[in-house]
């Protein structure tokens, strides 16, 4: 089973909606069962929440189902849990790199690096721009299914 785990700052936008397009995907391509897919945050600010209204509005208007979730901190604890650890910016890769004491097996990875790019996936909580994240997200999941069938 390959265990992916989707960070941004508060998990309730960027990783939440990772979590569900992914899901969606392997539902949809019937190798669910091959994937544990979870989302977690670096920060503190969102524990508890739900994901945000406009990731649940974005998804449902593009038919994604939206998962019961509540935001969660990731701990060093969770690194042995999961094979990938994605992260949405450079600034959670830095606070990643932190947390998890410099990433010692190599899991950590900056999402659009799945479809070569090192840029970040734009925080819709700053930017409202639901569109684009989603865009983005759905290119970089299959960007990372695509990674996954190679190696």
């Amino acid at each position: 089973m390959i265990k992916i785990l989707f960070v941004c700052h508060g998990n309730i936008c960027r990783s939440t909606m990772s979590q569900f397009v992914l899901q969606h995907m392997v539902n949809t391509m019937g190798i669910a069962d091959q994937f544990y897919i979870d989302s977690m945050a670096t920060s503190t600010e969102e524990i508890g929440n739900p994901p945000h209204y406009g990731t649940v509005r974005k998804l449902k208007e593009v038919g994604i189902p939206v998962l019961p979730h509540k935001a969660r901190q990731i701990s060093w604890a969770d690194y042995d849990r999961f094979d990938y650890i994605i992260g949405m910016d450079e600034w959670n890769m830095r606070n990643l790199n932190r947390i998890l004491k410099g990433d010692p097996d190599g899991k950590l990875y900056k999402f659009k690096t799945f479809v070569g790019s090192n840029e970040d996936i734009a925080d819709p909580w700053y930017t409202g721009n639901f569109d684009a994240t989603y865009k983005d997200v759905s290119e970089s999941c299959e960007g990372l299914l695509a990674y996954l069938r190679q190696h």
